[in-house]
Parts: C-alpha cells; sequence; structure tokens
C-alpha cells in the first residue's frame, strides 16, 4: 500500500482556520426546505424502523455543575441537556457554529452521463441502494457538507461523512413513524462529528448512530449498508444511478482536499484527547463491523495481501473482499492526486440456504462452490448465480483511533494461518 510520504503539515491551527473560514462562507437559509422533508407523501415508504421499547433515560438532576465547565456552546440550544448517556467533558467544539459546515437538505443528482465531465474512475463515491434505487454521493462534495438529508428509493435517509474519522455513514431518518432531518452540530466527540436533529434538538453521534444528548437519547438510528467505492465500480455497478450534484447552492472548491495530508497513519488525530489504541497505527483504516455485541476490524494492509477473507464473527460467516483502484479523499491537495487506498465490500457468505467460501482467482472475487465471479458491491456477474446478490453487513472504512475508541473491546483480524 503507498501511504503518502512524509511532507510539510498543516498545524492544527491553520487547518482549523482554512476550514471554518470555507465552510461558513455563503451560507444559505434552509428552513423552508428543511420543513419539506419532514412531509411524508405518496412516494415515501412508511416502514416500521423504530428501535423498540424507549430507552429508558432518567434526567440528570445535577447536570448544570457538569454542563457549567464543559468544552462546548450552549446558548441558543432548545436540547434538553438533562437527559444525556455520555459525560459533557468528552464533548469538544469543534470551532464551528450549528451547520457551519452547512448540511444539504435538497440535494440534486446526475445521471452518469451528466456527471463524466467533472468525475475521475477512481474518485471515492458512497454507494447505497435501497429498493432497488442506487446514488452515489461523492467524498469530493461529502467533505465540504458532511450531512445529506434524502429519500432514497421511497425511504427517508441521512447520509454522513466525518472527514476526521474517515468515517461514511448511512442511516434511515424515520423514528417511530416520524422522519428527523439532520445538520452539523459544530461539536465532536472522540474527534467524530456529532448531528443534531431539527425536530427535537437531540445530538447524535455519527459513527455509532447513536442519540447521546436531548430528548432521544439512548435511541439508535437504524443503519443503511453503504459502502465507499470508485467511481468506475460504480457506474459499472449502476449504469441507471443517479450521482449527487455539485449545484449544491454553495461556493465550494469541490474536488480539492481542505484537509490535505491528513490520512498519514502515523500522525494523531485532529482535536482527539482520548486514550490512542496502540495495537494499530491512529489513522490506519480498518473496514469494521459489528454484529450483535462482537465487534471486529480488518485492517487494510492485511486486507490488500490477501484481498479475500472468511471470518466468522459472532456465529455470522463473514466474508471481506477487498480492490485496489479507489483513492484517498483525505491524502493531496486534490483528491485525483492521491494514493489509491482502496475499497471493501463486507457480505454474509451465506445465500439461499448454502455457505459460500471465496478466493481470488485472476483478480476476481469467485465463490469456491460455483465458481461465480462477484463484485465489490457482492453482486453475482458470471456464473450459476449470476444476478443474484450477497447480503450485505454494515461496515465502515474507519481510521483505527476513532474505532477503537469507540468500540475498545473490538477484536482485530490477524491474517491467515
Amino acid at each position: 500500500m503507498n501511504f503518502p510520504l512524509p511532507r510539510k503539515w498543516i498545524s492544527g491551527g491553520a487547518l482549523f482556520v482554512a476550514i471554518v473560514a470555507v465552510a461558513c462562507s455563503n451560507q444559505v437559509s434552509s428552513t423552508a426546505i428543511n420543513s419539506s422533508l419532514n412531509t411524508t407523501d405518496e412516494n415515501t415508504v412508511i416502514v416500521d424502523t423504530g428501535p423498540g421499547p424507549s430507552p429508558v433515560i432518567e434526567p440528570d438532576i445535577l447536570y448544570q455543575a457538569e454542563l457549567d465547565g464543559a468544552r462546548f456552546e450552549t446558548r441558543g440550544w432548545r436540547t434538553d441537556f438533562s437527559r444525556h448517556t455520555v459525560a459533557f467533558k468528552d464533548i469538544l467544539s469543534g470551532g464551528v457554529g450549528r451547520d457551519g459546515i452547512p448540511p444539504l437538505d435538497n440535494p440534486q443528482f446526475e445521471t452518469i452521463a451528466e456527471a463524466k465531465s467533472v468525475m475521475n474512475a477512481f474518485e471515492p463515491v458512497v454507494n447505497i441502494e435501497v429498493n432497488g434505487q442506487a446514488r452515489g454521493y461523492p467524498l469530493a462534495i461529502l467533505t465540504w457538507h458532511e450531512v445529506v438529508n434524502d429519500v432514497v428509493g421511497g425511504v427517508p435517509v441521512v447520509v454522513t461523512f466525518c472527514p476526521l474519522c474517515n468515517s461514511a455513514l448511512v442511516f434511515n431518518r424515520m423514528l417511530e413513524g416520524r422522519v428527523f432531518d439532520f445538520g452539523v452540530s459544530g461539536n465532536l466527540r472522540n474527534s467524530d462529528l456529532i448531528m443534531w436533529d431539527r425536530q427535537t434538538q437531540t445530538w447524535w453521534q455519527q459513527l455509532t448512530g447513536e442519540g447521546i444528548i436531548g430528548e432521544l437519547a439512548g435511541y439508535q438510528l437504524p443503519f443503511i449498508p453503504a459502502s465507499i467505492i470508485s467511481w468506475a465500480d460504480f457506474k459499472a455497478a449502476h449504469p441507471e444511478g443517479l450521482v449527487l450534484s455539485r449545484n449544491t447552492g454553495f461556493n465550494r472548491p469541490y474536488g480539492s482536499n481542505p484537509y490535505s495530508g491528513y490520512d498519514r497513519v502515523d500522525r494523531p488525530p485532529f482535536l482527539f484527547d482520548g486514550e490512542l489504541d496502540d495495537r494499530l497505527l491512529p489513522k490506519e483504516r480498518v473496514a469494521a463491523i459489528e454484529i450483535g455485541d462482537v465487534s471486529a476490524a480488518f485492517p487494510f494492509p492485511l486486507l490488500e495481501t490477501e484481498r479475500v477473507v472468511n471470518y466468522p464473527v459472532n456465529g455470522t460467516d463473514v466474508v471481506v473482499f477487498f480492490k485496489p483502484g479507489t483513492v484517498s479523499a483525505l491524502d493531496r491537495a486534490l483528491i485525483i492526486d492521491s494514493n489509491d487506498i482502496g475499497s471493501t465490500g463486507v457480505f454474509d457468505a451465506n445465500l439461499e440456504g448454502q455457505r459460500l467460501t471465496f478466493s481470488l482467482r485472476d483478480g476476481d472475487f469467485v465463490d469456491d462452490q460455483t465458481g461465480t465471479i462477484w463484485s465489490i458491491l457482492g453482486e453475482g456477474l458470471e456464473g450459476d448465480m449470476a444476478g443474484k446478490s450477497l447480503t450485505p453487513i454494515v461496515h465502515g472504512n474507519h481510521f483505527w483511533f476513532a474505532w477503537g475508541a469507540f468500540k475498545p473491546d473490538t477484536k482485530i483480524y490477524k491474517g491467515q494461518g
């Protein structure tokens, strides 16, 4: 794997000033747009995705003393700070105000042909497919907005990306029959984005999808499987798919990287004051999953070598694919100049009652039982199972420091043998 060579490091202060200056400029009001996002119509599929019984979070009558020493701003918030599942001392201001990094509330999309002129074959794209509708969200855009409120396949979703943790995750934004829309709180925990919803002003942890402060503290947003793949792989898999347009209503240098050099594996993370789990380098990428109460992390250096991993996690037969050909969004000043860090797909290896095992043959992912060739998205391309799909397992290509902070008991894959 070609890690970036040492270069002049942008200091925390300089990086912070540059990001804030650009992120806070050219903002537009989204009040009218937001109201429409919470009105369902005949095109919105209402699915009961509620988390079950309401979590019991007792109000903290002594919270004010701890809140007085908090390292973030509370003025202007209607959040119920008496309900919280995390310590206020663990939350830091990221230096920008609420929605200072503006979310996209009215995303526009283009066809593959329309997006061709601004996309590069190796450019990273967040891929999701819901009810047969596929959409791609380039990190070149998400890096500047971090949150996109959307409806895909009739399901209201929120697409999120925290550049500081390299965490791209998608959630269903409906809880107990109510649609929520999300923004950027301007605060961080373990260097990870804290979102907020405009309906209750609850604060949500991006990497876990958990409500951590406010009326909905203790609730869990349902995950929707998503993966970071190359533009080439996205358009090959979804020739009729739609791609987030750079016509956002904001003036941003999309395609440039305001975090140039940030993903050096040995560099400490920005605005992280917890203990680093030294089992891996801080910003080593891992394909991270959680099945039940068991978490597992598959380091990219091992995946790059082995390319296919068959591995049981908490009673589930898991297969992890790794494919070169996707560049980092957090390396060089221009994303298209960045190093190839690859992409991953994580799937349940059982299909139609048959347990499959996989290997790499002539550069292709092939199952040993039928000889079918599979794509990085788990689609059968050639062979007896062509046209069938493996069930994706929710995963993220996170920086290790973040996953280790939130999931300290995670098991790390050590390689074959």
